[in-house]
């Protein structure tokens, strides 16, 4: 079966694109075992020539980033897959395992009984290559520090992104990685960037370190949790960086819109779909909103004399009016029916096949029509597409 699945998404050579823009970014929402998708919207652009120079991601997105920029780029999807295949196996063989589920059709009760039964056994067995459960748990230890501030040990995930990550090639400059982490003795949000420092092991786990689940991580004196914490969403790092003619992959894992809840259980996923979503269009509106301040400090600008215009202060005005030209290509991950609360830990090997699945089908289909691509007209200078809504 995993070799039918590789033949069906190995994504095919091809030239990279040419693209009319000085920054291509990729920007990667927190979301768990959603992740998935991710991978398979970088599927998708990879097949299609895309590669983006700006990593921005936060929690698994951070991960997913730390892959990508850390790989050959001939290599990056077979790693990502690598990644996914491993965090996603079950530690133990469990009844209905994945051998009997992928044998078979599911329905739909069973679809959803499987993913349960997947959650059920990150909860009490970890997964491979990325957490275990501690022994004892946090309130019984005896001892202070992460044994008592945590439920898993996180060890396993260091390991992992030491086999898979080159982080020289991180490193390197030719791809920028921003990685968003929460302070938790300021509880400001922080980002790593490769821009600004060398970023390690403990930067990426950091940005994913979920309370209470995981332990807080230290860097360089400081101890950090996941940066879903604060914003689950790194859009506004790129859009606040320096003014560039810009193409932003943004995608989330966590739909701001969903429908009124009915009972408990949808109550739960909906209040995590509404708290993890970090308001994406509240951000492109803001960023809509400069982009007017800039065309109008501009045009104001060009009513002043050539005299004033050499004052530095109307100098440092004027670079801050610079036009800069961005497209938002949004993406966002469509919750199946019979995915429940825990969707974001049911790490199993048919939820993670799924899901990536579904978000190279939706790349595509966004890549389908390339007009998408086009930079935005003057006048707008910034625009946004969505196709799971009108654009």
């Amino acid at each position: 079966m995993l070799n039918v699945i590789r033949e069906q998404t190995d994504p095919v050579p091809q030239q990279t694109k040419s693209l009319p823009y000085e920054v291509v970014a990729l920007v990667l929402q927190g979301g768990g075992a959603l992740g998935a998708y991710q991978a398979g919207v970088y599927e998708g652009l990879h097949e299609a020539g895309i590669r983006p120079n700006f990593l921005a991601g936060i929690s698994i997105g951070a991960l997913n980033a730390a892959i990508i920029a850390g790989s050959p780029e001939a290599e990056r999807v077979e790693r990502l897959r690598k990644f996914w295949e491993s965090i996603c196996a079950a530690p133990v063989a469990w009844p209905a395992g994945e051998g009997l589920a992928n044998a078979m059709p599911f329905t739909f009760d069973l679809r959803s009984a499987h993913n349960a039964l997947a959650a059920m056994r990150a909860l009490f067995q970890g997964q491979p290559g990325f957490f275990k459960p501690r022994f004892p748990p946090p309130f019984l230890s005896p001892f202070p520090g992460s044994a008592a501030t945590s439920f898993y040990d996180t060890s396993p995930l260091r390991q992992t992104l030491e086999r898979l990550v080159d982080f020289d090639r991180l490193n390197a400059g030719e791809v920028r990685v921003s990685v968003g982490a929460v302070n938790v003795r300021t509880g400001n949000l922080t980002y790593f960037d490769t821009a600004e420092r060398r970023l390690g092991p403990n930067h990426f786990m950091a940005s994913g370190a979920l309370p209470p689940g995981f332990p807080a991580v230290e860097v360089d004196g400081e101890h950090y949790w996941d940066g879903g914490v604060v914003s689950n969403t790194p859009l506004s790092r790129v859009l606040s960086s320096e003014p560039r003619d810009t193409l932003t992959f943004q995608v989330d894992l966590w739909s701001a819109r969903g429908r009124v809840p009915n009972d408990m259980m949808e109550v739960s996923s909906r209040q995590k779909d509404i708290q993890y979503s970090s308001r994406t269009r509240a951000i492109t509106d803001q960023a809509l909103w400069m982009q007017k301040m800039r065309q109008a400090l501009h045009r104001m600008l060009e009513m002043l004399p050539d005299s004033a215009k050499q004052d530095p202060e109307i100098r440092v005005i004027a670079e801050m009016a610079r036009h800069r030209s961005c497209n938002i290509i949004h993406l966002i991950y469509q919750s199946k029916i019979y995915e429940r609360h825990s969707k974001d830990y049911e790490f199993g090997l048919s939820a993670m096949r799924a899901h990536w699945q579904s978000g190279l089908e939706d790349i595509r289909r966004t890549l389908a029509d390339p007009r998408r691509l086009d930079p935005p007209a003057p006048e707008l200078g910034i625009v946004t597409h969505d196709i799971h809504r009108r654009d």
